[in-house]
């Protein structure tokens, strides 16, 4: 479980997030959703430290990240994979140089024990016997996949994905859908989805937050989602659905 306690966050003056309080549970796909410009990818970006909130606490079980030590804080993001929107590859490596990049970097696996833990990755997501292949070799859809393989690398407990669907074909975006929905539940992982894709929220979330204007606006069950009575959501929705 990750709890997010007050967190506030400005840049020069100007308050981005507001007070933001919620708690993102193990084993279930929880959405964030809200505006461009909302503050959800400030959010996500103060959660895994890439950013200091101006006030407020990230609470990884029990672990106060925002007071830990240099050494307790690296701990903390072992246990962290990261989906980013453009997937983030290594264009000279190979895919299995990308997915063993953070193993040979945070681990002592011998060569063969990394090589192990790719093929296992690979076979997660559904992509054996791509190794040595180069991104520039593998289609939009493949890349994503093996971002989702780097990010499970390392046996981790948290998974955060900033908008895994951009630039994606509908097909391939159920694909991916999938892929992450059943990666958390077998894993037990705690995933963060950053998303515009409604679709995404109604075909694989379980709980949704809804950020707007920087402030927690609503958050519940997707299941609860079209009878919220809040308009701003409800607008939201419309406006994603038909823009």
């Amino acid at each position: 479980m990750i709890e997010v306690r007050d967190i506030r966050k400005s840049f020069d003056g100007v308050e981005i997030l507001k007070g933001i309080s919620t708690k993102f549970e193990a084993g279930k796909t929880n959405l964030v959703i809200g505006a461009s410009g909302s503050g959800k990818s400030v959010l996500m970006k103060c959660m895994v430290g890439l950013i200091e909130p101006t006030e407020g606490h990230i609470v990884y079980d029990n672990r106060d990240f925002t007071n830990l030590s240099y050494k307790e804080m690296r701990d903390v993001r072992r246990e962290i994979g990261m989906l980013f929107q453009g997937t983030a590859l290594f264009d000279s490596l190979t895919v299995e140089q990308n997915v063993e990049f953070a193993i040979k970097m945070f681990t002592k696996m011998t060569p063969a024990e990394r090589h192990d833990r790719v093929n296992f990755c690979l076979e997660q997501v559904n992509l054996p016997g791509v190794n040595d292949k180069f991104p520039a070799e593998i289609s939009g859809g493949m890349k994503k996949r093996v971002g989702i393989a780097r990010a499970i690398a390392l046996d981790i407990k948290y998974l955060f994905c900033d908008e895994p669907n951009s630039g994606l074909d509908p097909v391939t975006s159920r694909v991916i859908d999938e892929l992450l929905k059943q990666i958390t539940e077998e894993f037990n992982i705690t995933t963060i989805i950053n998303t515009h894709d409604m679709k995404t929220v109604f075909d694989i979330g379980d709980d949704v937050i809804f950020i707007f204007e920087g402030s927690n606006e609503w958050q519940g069950k997707v299941r609860d989602i079209n009878t919220c009575g809040n308009e701003k959501l409800t607008k939201f929705i419309q406006a994603s659905y038909f823009k």
